[in-house]
């Protein structure tokens, strides 16, 4: 039904999202982190079927741990820096980047083998810039 009249709609910051973490894995602060397809924290690595967060605030160690163990801060809707696997050049501003790894994207989603990561908005030679 649609509105009509005013309405208060609740807000919550979202910039920092406290994710549960993945069984076995351990994220290092500062790291590329992404959903599993089961909805919990990993570090990047290159897969199909993951989603993006954004960068890892802090260093959780769910080695030992299993799903939902510990919990992680992750910043999420900025750009973040990250390493360039060499592929990705001025001219792919403003389209997909790909997750390689924790640290690293590309341009290309290796035969369906890598997920996105985000848009990029900025190469420069320390690396790529990804929303």
């Amino acid at each position: 039904m649609p509105l009509t009249e005013d309405r208060n709609t609740p807000l919550s910051a979202s910039e920092v999202l406290v994710v549960d973490v993945a069984a076995g894995v351990r994220i290092f602060a500062g790291a590329l982190v992404v959903a599993t397809a089961s909805g919990f924290a990993a570090p990047g690595h290159e897969a199909a079927g993951l989603a993006y967060i954004g960068r890892a605030e802090e260093q959780v160690d769910n080695r030992d741990g299993g799903d939902g163990a510990k919990t992680i801060e992750v910043r999420h809707g900025k750009a973040f820096r990250w390493a360039n696997d060499g592929s990705v050049t001025q001219a792919h501003l403003f389209r997909t980047a790909y997750i390689v790894d924790d640290e690293t994207v590309a341009a290309d989603d290796d035969n369906s083998g890598r997920s996105a990561a985000g848009q990029i908005v900025s190469v420069d030679t320390d690396g790529v810039w990804v929303k």
